[in-house]
């Protein structure tokens, strides 16, 4: 049951980064409006007002990292092939995305002035993001640990 849950967290770990990638390539798309509701920085927002390079640059470059993000929860599942340093990857990318989710969240138990309700949101959902990771890999490699013996 642990590894079946592990899976699952994996995947929905995946499905998420993935469609975090999706998000922000539809700004290429959607321009300046998109990257401002996506709460990016003002270089950025700037950059895409005025075509600048450095917006879709930036933007491809995120989206790229998430994609890699979610082969690696995909790989730690089982469903594609094992990718090269898969454990350091899946607890850096669970650092990561926890580190992201805190980050919101003790600024807004510190100054609740300072944050707002889509901010607080994001970092909930990155923090979850992260628990997904770690708690999904630790699950699907539990069946690992009682296999190899």
């Amino acid at each position: 049951m642990k590894f079946k849950c592990g899976i699952f967290f994996l995947v929905l770990a995946a499905f998420i980064a993935v469609g975090n990638a999706i998000a922000h390539l539809s700004c290429l798309y959607f321009g300046p409006e998109c990257y401002s509701a996506q709460m990016a920085p003002v270089q950025l927002v700037e950059s895409a007002r005025n075509g600048t390079f450095l917006a879709p640059i930036a933007n491809m470059m995120v989206s790229i990292i998430f994609i890699i993000w979610g082969l690696y929860a995909l790989s730690a599942a089982g469903l594609i092939r094992k990718l090269p340093l898969l454990k350091i990857g899946i607890y850096s990318i669970a650092t990561l995305c926890l580190i992201r989710g805190l980050l919101p969240l003790q600024l807004w138990l510190r100054y609740p002035e300072r944050i707002n309700d889509i901010a607080l949101y994001y970092g909930i959902g990155w923090l979850i993001t992260g628990l997904f990771f770690v708690i999904g890999y630790r699950f699907s490699s539990s069946r690992e640990l009682y296999t190899e013996h």
